[in-house]
Protein backbone atom coordinates (compact mmCIF):
# COMPACT_ATOMS: atom_id res chain seq x y z
CA UNK A 1 0.00 0.00 0.00
CA UNK A 2 1.26 3.47 -0.77
CA UNK A 3 2.38 5.81 1.62
CA UNK A 4 0.01 9.20 1.48
CA UNK A 5 1.38 12.58 2.53
CA UNK A 6 -0.45 16.24 2.72
CA UNK A 7 1.93 19.07 2.10
CA UNK A 8 0.22 21.66 3.84
CA UNK A 9 0.37 25.51 5.76
CA UNK A 10 -2.21 27.99 6.51
CA UNK A 11 -0.75 30.56 4.72
CA UNK A 12 -0.15 30.57 1.01
CA UNK A 13 2.86 31.20 -0.67
CA UNK A 14 5.35 29.45 1.43
CA UNK A 15 6.37 26.66 -1.19
CA UNK A 16 4.23 23.76 -0.80
CA UNK A 17 3.99 23.17 -4.51
CA UNK A 18 7.33 23.66 -4.74
CA UNK A 19 8.07 21.15 -1.77
CA UNK A 20 5.18 18.82 -3.37
CA UNK A 21 6.52 18.61 -6.79
CA UNK A 22 10.32 18.70 -6.00
CA UNK A 23 9.94 16.12 -3.73
CA UNK A 24 7.99 13.00 -5.92
CA UNK A 25 10.18 14.55 -8.89
CA UNK A 26 13.19 13.48 -6.52
CA UNK A 27 11.57 10.29 -5.44
CA UNK A 28 11.01 9.10 -9.04
CA UNK A 29 14.44 9.80 -10.50
CA UNK A 30 16.83 9.22 -8.05
CA UNK A 31 15.23 6.23 -6.35
CA UNK A 32 12.77 4.71 -8.41
CA UNK A 33 9.78 4.99 -6.37
CA UNK A 34 6.29 4.89 -8.15
CA UNK A 35 5.27 8.87 -6.78
CA UNK A 36 1.36 9.75 -7.67
CA UNK A 37 1.08 13.60 -7.37
CA UNK A 38 -2.46 14.76 -6.26
CA UNK A 39 -3.25 18.58 -6.86
CA UNK A 40 -5.80 19.78 -4.18
CA UNK A 41 -5.74 23.29 -4.73
CA UNK A 42 -7.73 25.04 -7.44
CA UNK A 43 -5.04 27.54 -8.20
CA UNK A 44 -3.39 24.26 -10.34
CA UNK A 45 -0.05 25.14 -9.25
CA UNK A 46 1.15 21.81 -8.82
CA UNK A 47 -0.31 21.09 -12.29
CA UNK A 48 1.59 23.53 -13.96
CA UNK A 49 4.79 22.54 -12.59
CA UNK A 50 4.79 19.20 -14.23
CA UNK A 51 2.98 20.37 -17.73
CA UNK A 52 2.38 23.22 -19.73
CA UNK A 53 -1.00 25.25 -19.85
CA UNK A 54 -1.77 24.52 -23.52
CA UNK A 55 -1.25 20.55 -22.34
CA UNK A 56 -3.79 21.12 -18.96
CA UNK A 57 -6.23 22.41 -21.37
CA UNK A 58 -6.33 19.86 -23.90
CA UNK A 59 -6.61 17.65 -20.52
CA UNK A 60 -9.37 19.45 -18.60
CA UNK A 61 -11.49 20.05 -22.25
CA UNK A 62 -11.60 15.80 -22.36
CA UNK A 63 -12.88 16.34 -18.40
CA UNK A 64 -9.33 14.40 -17.41
CA UNK A 65 -9.35 16.59 -14.10
CA UNK A 66 -9.81 15.91 -9.99
CA UNK A 67 -13.09 17.54 -10.44
CA UNK A 68 -15.01 14.52 -12.59
CA UNK A 69 -13.79 12.36 -9.50
CA UNK A 70 -15.10 15.02 -7.02
CA UNK A 71 -18.19 15.49 -9.12
CA UNK A 72 -18.57 11.31 -9.60
CA UNK A 73 -18.70 11.28 -5.45
CA UNK A 74 -20.51 14.49 -4.74
CA UNK A 75 -23.55 14.36 -7.98
CA UNK A 76 -23.46 10.58 -8.85
CA UNK A 77 -24.22 10.08 -12.52
CA UNK A 78 -24.98 6.48 -13.80
CA UNK A 79 -23.64 8.01 -17.57
CA UNK A 80 -19.64 8.56 -15.99
CA UNK A 81 -17.76 6.64 -16.91
CA UNK A 82 -14.19 7.52 -16.58
CA UNK A 83 -12.29 5.91 -13.59
CA UNK A 84 -9.06 7.54 -11.45
CA UNK A 85 -6.93 5.38 -14.35
CA UNK A 86 -8.24 7.17 -16.93
CA UNK A 87 -7.59 10.42 -15.43
CA UNK A 88 -4.00 10.01 -13.87
CA UNK A 89 -1.63 11.80 -16.43
CA UNK A 90 1.52 9.26 -16.75
CA UNK A 91 5.40 10.16 -16.61
CA UNK A 92 5.28 13.67 -16.25
CA UNK A 93 8.50 15.40 -17.42
CA UNK A 94 9.28 12.26 -18.77
CA UNK A 95 10.23 10.66 -15.92
CA UNK A 96 9.23 7.13 -15.34
CA UNK A 97 6.67 6.40 -12.47
CA UNK A 98 5.66 9.89 -11.78
CA UNK A 99 2.18 10.75 -12.93
CA UNK A 100 -0.08 13.41 -11.42
CA UNK A 101 -3.89 13.31 -10.64
CA UNK A 102 -4.21 17.24 -12.72
CA UNK A 103 -6.35 20.01 -10.44
CA UNK A 104 -9.28 21.78 -11.96
CA UNK A 105 -9.60 25.43 -11.43
CA UNK A 106 -13.43 24.66 -10.61
CA UNK A 107 -12.96 21.78 -8.36
CA UNK A 108 -16.10 21.29 -7.03
CA UNK A 109 -19.42 23.10 -6.31
CA UNK A 110 -20.14 24.04 -2.80
CA UNK A 111 -23.77 24.51 -2.83
CA UNK A 112 -24.31 20.99 -4.23
CA UNK A 113 -22.11 19.92 -1.60
CA UNK A 114 -24.09 21.26 0.78
CA UNK A 115 -27.29 19.61 -1.13
CA UNK A 116 -26.39 15.92 -0.66
CA UNK A 117 -25.09 16.55 2.84
CA UNK A 118 -28.72 18.24 3.88
CA UNK A 119 -30.36 15.10 2.01
CA UNK A 120 -28.33 12.35 3.72
CA UNK A 121 -29.24 13.59 6.70
CA UNK A 122 -32.78 14.04 5.91
CA UNK A 123 -32.92 10.20 4.70
CA UNK A 124 -31.84 9.15 8.34
CA UNK A 125 -33.24 9.77 11.29
CA UNK A 126 -30.53 8.79 13.48
CA UNK A 127 -27.86 11.10 11.55
CA UNK A 128 -27.07 14.45 12.00
CA UNK A 129 -25.54 16.75 9.89
CA UNK A 130 -22.21 16.91 11.72
CA UNK A 131 -22.06 13.14 11.41
CA UNK A 132 -22.57 13.08 8.00
CA UNK A 133 -20.38 16.06 7.39
CA UNK A 134 -17.48 14.15 8.87
CA UNK A 135 -18.37 11.26 7.05
CA UNK A 136 -17.61 13.07 3.92
CA UNK A 137 -14.42 14.40 4.97
CA UNK A 138 -13.46 11.27 5.84
CA UNK A 139 -13.73 9.16 2.84
CA UNK A 140 -14.04 12.00 -0.12
CA UNK A 141 -9.92 11.87 -0.82
CA UNK A 142 -9.97 8.37 0.56
CA UNK A 143 -12.69 7.01 -2.06
CA UNK A 144 -10.29 8.29 -4.73
CA UNK A 145 -7.48 7.55 -4.37
CA UNK A 146 -8.22 3.88 -3.35
CA UNK A 147 -8.45 2.09 -6.90
CA UNK A 148 -4.72 2.81 -7.29
CA UNK A 149 -3.15 3.14 -3.73
CA UNK A 150 -1.36 0.14 -4.21
CA UNK A 151 -0.12 1.12 -7.69
CA UNK A 152 2.32 3.52 -5.88
CA UNK A 153 5.08 4.17 -3.16
CA UNK A 154 3.83 7.38 -2.67
CA UNK A 155 1.28 9.74 -3.17
CA UNK A 156 2.02 13.41 -2.15
CA UNK A 157 -0.98 15.84 -2.06
CA UNK A 158 -0.45 19.22 -2.65
CA UNK A 159 -3.34 20.99 -0.17
CA UNK A 160 -4.50 24.39 -0.80
CA UNK A 161 -3.68 27.07 1.60
CA UNK A 162 -6.26 27.31 4.65
CA UNK A 163 -8.37 24.93 5.65
CA UNK A 164 -10.94 23.85 2.72
CA UNK A 165 -13.15 20.47 2.51
CA UNK A 166 -10.12 18.99 0.46
CA UNK A 167 -7.33 19.96 2.91
CA UNK A 168 -9.80 18.17 5.67
CA UNK A 169 -10.65 15.11 3.66
CA UNK A 170 -6.45 15.02 2.34
CA UNK A 171 -5.40 15.55 5.91
CA UNK A 172 -7.57 12.69 7.04
CA UNK A 173 -6.33 10.35 4.20
CA UNK A 174 -2.72 10.87 4.76
CA UNK A 175 -0.26 8.87 7.04
CA UNK A 176 2.15 11.52 7.35
CA UNK A 177 2.14 15.13 6.50
CA UNK A 178 4.85 17.71 5.73
CA UNK A 179 4.71 21.53 6.59
CA UNK A 180 6.89 23.40 4.24
CA UNK A 181 7.36 27.26 5.88
CA UNK A 182 9.74 30.21 5.42
CA UNK A 183 11.47 31.93 8.39
CA UNK A 184 8.91 34.27 8.76
CA UNK A 185 6.31 35.07 11.55
CA UNK A 186 2.85 34.82 9.36
CA UNK A 187 3.90 31.45 8.13
CA UNK A 188 4.91 30.38 11.62
CA UNK A 189 1.67 31.35 12.62
CA UNK A 190 0.04 29.05 9.76
CA UNK A 191 1.96 26.30 11.11
CA UNK A 192 0.69 26.95 14.95
CA UNK A 193 -3.25 27.28 13.72
CA UNK A 194 -2.26 24.13 11.53
CA UNK A 195 -1.21 22.26 14.45
CA UNK A 196 -4.37 23.23 16.58
CA UNK A 197 -6.69 22.57 13.60
CA UNK A 198 -5.12 18.74 13.15
CA UNK A 199 -5.41 18.31 16.92
CA UNK A 200 -9.68 19.21 16.24
CA UNK A 201 -9.88 17.11 13.13
CA UNK A 202 -8.54 13.91 15.25
CA UNK A 203 -10.78 14.58 17.72
CA UNK A 204 -13.81 14.97 15.97
CA UNK A 205 -12.62 11.58 14.02
CA UNK A 206 -11.09 9.78 17.19
CA UNK A 207 -13.34 6.53 16.43
CA UNK A 208 -12.53 6.11 13.54
CA UNK A 209 -10.05 3.43 12.48
CA UNK A 210 -6.72 4.92 10.40
CA UNK A 211 -7.15 8.54 10.71
CA UNK A 212 -4.35 9.86 12.94
CA UNK A 213 -1.86 11.91 10.20
CA UNK A 214 1.31 12.03 11.99
CA UNK A 215 3.78 15.42 11.43
CA UNK A 216 6.45 13.94 9.44
CA UNK A 217 8.48 17.21 9.61
CA UNK A 218 8.91 20.93 9.14
CA UNK A 219 11.02 22.08 5.97
CA UNK A 220 12.43 25.81 6.15
CA UNK A 221 11.84 27.35 2.45
CA UNK A 222 14.41 29.98 3.02
CA UNK A 223 13.07 33.47 0.65
CA UNK A 224 16.27 35.55 1.45
CA UNK A 225 19.90 36.12 2.50
CA UNK A 226 22.74 38.78 3.41
CA UNK A 227 21.03 41.07 5.77
CA UNK A 228 17.87 39.06 6.76
CA UNK A 229 19.77 36.00 7.27
CA UNK A 230 20.30 36.64 10.88
CA UNK A 231 16.58 37.91 11.45
CA UNK A 232 15.41 34.93 9.56
CA UNK A 233 17.66 32.50 12.15
CA UNK A 234 16.03 33.88 14.95
CA UNK A 235 12.78 33.12 13.73
CA UNK A 236 13.79 29.48 13.33
CA UNK A 237 15.18 29.06 16.43
CA UNK A 238 11.08 30.09 18.05
CA UNK A 239 10.25 27.36 15.93
CA UNK A 240 12.71 25.08 17.45
CA UNK A 241 11.31 26.17 20.36
CA UNK A 242 7.79 24.82 20.08
CA UNK A 243 8.50 21.68 17.84
CA UNK A 244 10.43 18.25 19.39
CA UNK A 245 13.72 18.20 17.06
CA UNK A 246 12.58 15.04 15.52
CA UNK A 247 10.17 17.20 13.72
CA UNK A 248 12.11 19.41 12.11
CA UNK A 249 14.33 18.52 8.58
CA UNK A 250 17.66 19.31 9.19
CA UNK A 251 17.83 19.92 5.64
CA UNK A 252 16.01 23.55 4.18
CA UNK A 253 15.76 24.64 0.65
CA UNK A 254 18.40 27.92 -0.25
CA UNK A 255 17.01 30.82 -2.06
CA UNK A 256 17.59 30.31 -5.65
CA UNK A 257 16.25 32.08 -8.33
CA UNK A 258 16.76 28.77 -10.47
CA UNK A 259 13.65 27.66 -8.75
CA UNK A 260 11.46 30.37 -9.93
CA UNK A 261 13.39 30.36 -13.16
CA UNK A 262 11.74 26.42 -13.06
CA UNK A 263 8.32 27.23 -12.72
CA UNK A 264 8.53 28.85 -15.57
CA UNK A 265 9.29 26.28 -17.83
CA UNK A 266 6.62 23.85 -16.34
CA UNK A 267 9.15 22.12 -14.47
CA UNK A 268 10.58 21.06 -11.17
CA UNK A 269 14.19 22.81 -10.86
CA UNK A 270 15.08 19.18 -9.64
CA UNK A 271 14.97 18.60 -13.39
CA UNK A 272 15.29 21.45 -15.09
CA UNK A 273 18.26 22.97 -13.80
CA UNK A 274 19.62 19.61 -11.74
CA UNK A 275 23.36 21.73 -10.95
CA UNK A 276 21.68 24.66 -9.37
CA UNK A 277 21.97 24.71 -5.40
CA UNK A 278 17.39 24.67 -5.22
CA UNK A 279 17.87 21.14 -6.86
CA UNK A 280 20.80 19.87 -4.99
CA UNK A 281 18.67 20.83 -1.82
CA UNK A 282 15.77 19.38 -2.93
CA UNK A 283 18.33 15.92 -3.34
CA UNK A 284 19.24 15.72 -0.23
CA UNK A 285 16.06 16.91 1.52
CA UNK A 286 14.47 13.79 -0.41
CA UNK A 287 17.25 11.41 0.85
CA UNK A 288 16.47 12.58 4.68
CA UNK A 289 12.37 12.20 3.87
CA UNK A 290 13.38 8.42 3.11
CA UNK A 291 15.18 8.26 6.49
CA UNK A 292 12.32 10.15 8.56
CA UNK A 293 9.70 7.59 6.91
CA UNK A 294 12.09 4.44 7.43
CA UNK A 295 12.02 5.78 10.57
CA UNK A 296 8.56 6.12 11.60
CA UNK A 297 7.39 3.24 9.86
Amino acid sequence: MGIIISTVNMKGGVGKTTLTVNLATCLAKYHRKRVLVLDLDAQISATLSLMSPHDFAKIRRRKRTLSYLLESIIKPNPHQKLTIEDIIYPDVCEIEALDILPGDIELYDEYLVSEMLHKQANLSESAEFEKVWNNLERDLISKIIAPVIDDYDYIIMDCAPGYNLLTRSGIAASQFYLIPARPEPLSVVGMQLLERRIIKLKASHQHQTGINPTLLGIVFILSGGGLLSRYYNQVMRRVQQDFKPQQLFENSIPMDVNVAKAVDMFMPVAIALPNSSGAKAFIKLTEEFLTKVQAIG
